[in-house]
């Protein structure tokens, strides 16, 4: 039987990534815990978005009191709210500041809170705020979230890899129609029905495809353009399963890759090498920088690592950034994208991008099917 009701997160992910909230709010001293944005809404309380229009284009919201553990939502509707949030936790949406602060001051603990922590706030909400909690400190939730979500848990993991194996299996779709005559537009399509055939709808891009240009490092075309067959056809494939993101970068040649050569994916090789030598426990983000310079490849204008999770989590490591990058260190249970891409004048790009989770001895790609090793889009 298809089940057609949506479902909250399991009860295991819900039990631990609160315990880990929980841990975080003890540690910061934070009574109360006020998520407006989605993925940290969904990540204390397990409850998914229904839509993204309608009654709820803003919710859940999500308050967590720390004392006793409750969970209030701001949400128009349960469909998809555990039954560990009672219904009388469920708030409805009201752009009317009365309102929110009877549903904020009735709330139990929020009289004796000290410390409210958010995610985000508007200038008009701090007024409110301060109105709800009289005795209690307001700071910055967002930077806690950030800290509790790096590291993955063992169940978030098992997410982050379904969603991965799910992207592979829809891109093994799409390259079934990869042929001279095929338009970026067309493979896009092919790989975005067969991940809505299996059942989910949202992917991490609209442009799935695209033909590296041979002048220009990062340009592209209309969505229109046909494969020719000396084009080098990147793939940017990644899908939101159950909320957790799952990506993988590959490239692609009519001919075969080894097509246009060995000098590019000679190149390819090697920074892809240094890239994983620096993917060990406690090393720095620009350690990641420094395998493009070691490497003599020019710094890609995306990010050369991009956390995964319930959207997009830390490390971030990119040449637009190269403080904050050496700022960041690598941590057993972080899961990102890691992306090598090289360029050359005259003949395109080699894109690749796997997903990798740091463990105590070193990297191991989630993937099944590392670029690398099969140089295929098929499983």
């Amino acid at each position: 039987m298809t089940v057609t009701e949506i479902q909250p997160d399991s009860a295991q992910l819900r039990a631990v990534r609160r315990e880990r909230v929980l841990a975080e709010m003890e540690t910061a001293g934070i009574d109360i815990l006020i998520t407006g944005r989605e993925s940290n809404a969904r990540y204390v309380s397990g409850v998914p978005r229904l839509w993204l229009a309608g009654s709820r284009p803003f919710g859940p919201g999500c308050i967590f009191v720390r004392a006793s553990g409750d969970i209030h939502l701001v949400s128009t509707w349960d469909e998809g709210v555990p039954d560990d949030i009672p219904r009388e936790h469920l708030h409805g949406i009201t752009f009317n500041s009365q309102n929110t602060l009877a549903m904020l001051t009735g709330i139990d603990g929020a009289a004796a809170a000290r410390t409210v922590a958010t995610d985000g706030l508007m200038p008009s909400t701090v007024g409110l705020l301060r109105k709800a909690f009289p005795d209690a400190e307001l700071i910055d939730g967002e930077q806690m979230m950030r800290s509790a979500r790096r590291i993955k848990t063992a169940e978030e993991v098992d997410a982050i890899r379904a969603s991965v194996r799910l992207a592979e299996d829809s891109l093994a779709v799409a390259a079934k129609t990869f042929s001279a005559g095929v338009t970026e537009r067309g493979l896009t399509a092919a790989f975005m029905e067969a991940m809505a055939a299996a059942g989910v709808t949202t992917p991490t891009t609209q442009d799935v495809a695209w033909i590296t240009s041979p002048t220009d490092r990062w340009a592209r075309s209309t969505r229109d353009a046909a494969v020719s067959p000396s084009d080098l056809v990147a793939f940017d494939a990644g899908v939101i399963r159950n909320g957790y993101v799952g990506e993988i970068g590959r490239t692609a040649a009519v001919g075969g890759l080894e097509s246009v050569g060995n000098a590019p994916l000679s190149r390819w090789d090697e920074l892809w090498d240094r890239l994983l030598t620096a993917c060990r426990p406690g090393a720095s983000g620009a350690d990641l920088l420094d395998a493009y310079a070691t490497t003599d490849v020019p710094a890609p204008p995306v990010p050369v690592a991009r956390g995964l999770g319930l959207g997009n989590d830390l490390p971030l490591v990119t040449h637009e950034l190269p403080r904050t990058a050496a700022e960041q260190r690598l941590e057993p249970g972080m899961v990102f994208a890691l992306t090598a891409y090289v360029w050359e004048e005259g003949v395109g790009g080699v894109y690749g991008q796997e997903p990798v989770l740091i463990t105590d001895t070193g990297p191991s790609l989630l993937s099944s099917t590392p670029f690398r090793d099969s140089r295929s889009l098929t499983p």
